[in-house]
């Protein structure tokens, strides 16, 4: 049998709440000709998922859309076979069908893992598209200079421990903004970042001046909010931002645009600056840009350049849970749901650093 959640109703205000998602056992589908079978075993929390949900693109009764990594069960096409592992769209349950006449997330379609390369879980997260939204981002649309300064909002989030660290490595001074001191400590301590402020203290505005003695040269954007206003009078002549999202504002019951909103609080000193302003579109990076970041992204990972770290919630009962908490900014690290068995850590990645929420499991 497949278990699957399933979108209970259009939840056009607020933030997720019990009555969103119905779970449900079902018989597990039959892979046509073209098509194989694959068994979830990662399914990637994104905020984006949340927009879907309220804009109607994913209707009431549909299966809720979730990128996952996955191991074929049974094949009927000559493009996969039996134990290949797979970055794929199987969405929130246990079994999916990959291949012809499936549909995908547009520009994300499946590629086959190589668990030698790297652990099978980054095929959603450092080395998926977290990852290339994060270069695009930082690389493609800020053009950073050695010497500048970065700030990153979320700068612990999945996200955001990746435009950090690229932004270091580029030569950048990077200044980092959390909420918990915890994860401004993992910040500075282990993601190599040149300070972090928190913000949730009530000095926030002040201690990023502090920060920033400088001013802001390139400004990653994941939060809105009052985080963004501590942000804004910091901002240089000719200075960049790449928008990527407006996490706080996601659950706003007020029927407003977030981004009109975000865009008119900004408008003064944007003109006043010539500061550019980049939404950050994933998909529109990943035709020109994804082999050269996998590429270089993977060799940083391998000299330790670059560390990441994992949310990882055990069973698929927890899918809502874990997407709230990743909503709530309670997640630290990249959110995923392990489904099912991952064969390839034992003897492969074991000591892959993640941090488990298996205590209620």
């Amino acid at each position: 049998m497949n278990q699957v959640w399933r979108l209970a109703r259009q939840p056009a205000k607020g933030w997720p709440s019990d009555g969103d998602f119905v779970y449900s056992d079902q018989p597990t589908a039959q892979p046509a000709r073209g098509q194989a079978l694959t068994r979830t075993v990662y399914l990637s929390m994104d905020p984006y998922q949340w927009g879907r949900r309220r804009s109607g693109v994913e209707a009431v009764g549909d299966v809720c859309h979730g990128r996952t990594v996955s191991q074929v069960v049974e094949s009927r096409t000559d493009g996969h076979a039996p134990g290949d592992y797979l970055f794929n769209t199987n969405g929130w349950q246990r079994y999916g069908l990959t291949g012809e006449g499936i549909g995908t997330f547009g520009y994300m379609f499946p590629r086959k893992l190589d668990p030698e390369f790297a652990p099978i879980s980054t095929a959603v997260g450092i080395l998926g598209m977290l990852g290339l939204t994060a270069y695009s981002g930082i690389v493609v649309q800020c053009r950073p200079r050695p010497g500048e300064t970065v700030v990153v909002s979320a700068a612990s989030g999945g996200v955001g421990q990746a435009a950090g660290q690229i932004a270091r490595l580029l030569g950048c001074r990077v200044v980092g903004i959390a909420g918990a001191r915890e994860k401004c400590d993992f910040v500075v301590g282990e993601l190599g970042l040149d300070a972090c402020v928190s913000h949730r203290s009530p000095s926030y505005p002040e201690d990023l001046a502090a920060a920033c003695p400088d001013g802001v040269d390139i400004y990653f954007e994941s939060v809105g909010g009052h985080v963004f206003e501590g942000v804004l009078p910091l901002l240089n002549r000719d200075s960049r931002i790449s928008l990527c999202g407006l996490i706080s504002q996601y659950g706003n019951t007020d029927g407003g645009d977030a981004h009109a909103v975000w865009s008119e609080t900004g408008r003064a000193v944007f003109s006043r600056n010539g500061v550019e302003v980049h939404r950050l579109l994933v998909r529109n990076y990943v035709a020109e840009h994804q082999e050269r970041f996998l590429g270089e992204m993977a060799d940083w990972i391998r000299d330790g350049k670059v560390r990441y770290r994992e949310d990882i919630w055990a069973g698929l009962d927890r899918a809502p849970e874990a997407f709230g908490a990743m909503l709530a900014g309670s997640n630290f690290g990249k959110t995923l749901v392990q489904v099912s068995e991952d064969p390839t850590l034992p003897d492969v990645h074991g000591s892959s650093r993640r941090q488990r929420r298996d205590v209620l499991a």
